[in-house]
């Protein structure tokens, strides 16, 4: 349910770019409520899984930046989630945590294809990309000829660690121009927002009686204040939408109202930003809901960001599902 600003929470969006209600938090019951309960916790040695020893390192990034006073670390995090909202969860940490201010990544290999070469001295930001294997699947159908071959299958065999360096880091040809963003100016992102809410069996409708709140999620329904600017009801409705996907029955007993206000504004920064909303900063209070907890920490930016795309998925149809852009093949 994110508020408007007023004279009496200007101080605390001065240093924000979460626009809802700020509840302080508690560090005793801030975090989510059955720690046990968390997958950060429950899942095997860290050695024998490089995807979540990535994501360990960097949330343990995040958290030492963000207790030494750094409040800019969050807003980078949810910065590059909104830039590279097409990567893995692990891989979007990794760039974040290397090179905060990266906008274009990929492999020496792959620039070198675009007519660009990595500045000597560089230094590379490591990723991991996956090892695809092969293996024979037996045909067992008895009506095939036996002197067929047997059918190749892809499988994943496991995760390698590659370089890939920023486009700030090369010199060489121009780029081609990424699609012209939408500052300030939502286009054609809202109707198909509606679109998604429709799709999802979510109802929409406009109530002045919910003010001051901008929006309210009541589960399959969501009320918008009216009058409020194009921009602003776009992030509102995200805002609400993000409740919706992210708040219902086990997560929602599971986590304060706090987290749940702080998760759905963080998907309407990324979001918003995605699409060219200027969204200002994220709060670094967001970390002390977790005192210091980096495995539920770690769990909530899974969310968020796996929301976030789920949302920008439905509003940017015209980008490649399942990808990342610019192979980090070096």
């Amino acid at each position: 349910m994110p508020f408007p600003i007023t004279a009496n929470t200007a101080a605390d969006a001065s240093n924000s770019g979460f626009r809802g209600h700020r509840t302080a938090p508690h560090r005793k019951n801030a975090a989510l409520r059955n720690r046990s309960d968390s997958p950060y916790q429950q899942r095997g040695a860290l050695r024998d899984n490089p995807t979540q020893l990535l994501i360990k390192q960097a949330v343990e990034h995040l958290i030492q930046q963000l207790e030494a006073g750094k409040s800019e670390a969050l807003t980078d995090y949810l910065s590059a989630m909104a830039r590279f909202h097409l990567y893995s969860f692990g891989n979007i940490l990794a760039i974040a945590r290397q090179k905060p201010d990266a906008q274009r990544v990929a492999g020496i290999r792959t620039w070198n294809e675009l007519g660009r070469f990595v500045n000597k001295g560089e230094k590379g930001i490591q990723i991991l990309a996956p090892m695809i294997g092969y293996r024979r699947r037996r045909n067992t159908n008895e009506e095939t000829e036996p002197e067929q071959e047997p059918r190749a299958q892809s499988v994943l065999i496991g995760f390698r660690i590659v370089t890939v360096f920023d486009v700030s880091q090369t010199h060489g040809q121009d780029l081609p121009e990424f699609k012209t963003t939408i500052s300030g100016d939502v286009g054609g992102h809202r109707d198909r927002l509606i679109e998604f809410l429709s799709q999802q069996n979510i109802a929409l409708e406009y109530n002045e009686r919910i003010a001051p709140a901008l929006g309210v999620s009541y589960g399959g329904k969501i009320a918008l204040l009216p009058g409020q600017s194009k921009a602003e009801e776009f992030v509102s409705l995200v805002h609400e939408i993000g409740h919706e996907l992210l708040h219902k029955a086990e997560r929602r007993t599971m986590t304060t109202p706090t987290v749940r206000e702080t998760e759905a504004e963080a998907v309407a920064f990324v979001v918003g930003q995605t699409i060219g909303l200027e969204m200002g900063r994220a709060s670094s209070d967001y970390i002390q809901m977790y005192a210091g907890n980096a495995a539920l920490l770690a769990e909530s930016l899974e969310h968020i960001q796996r929301t976030a795309s789920t949302i920008l998925r439905a509003i940017r149809p015209e980008e490649p599902a399942e990808t990342e852009p610019l192979s980090a093949a070096s």
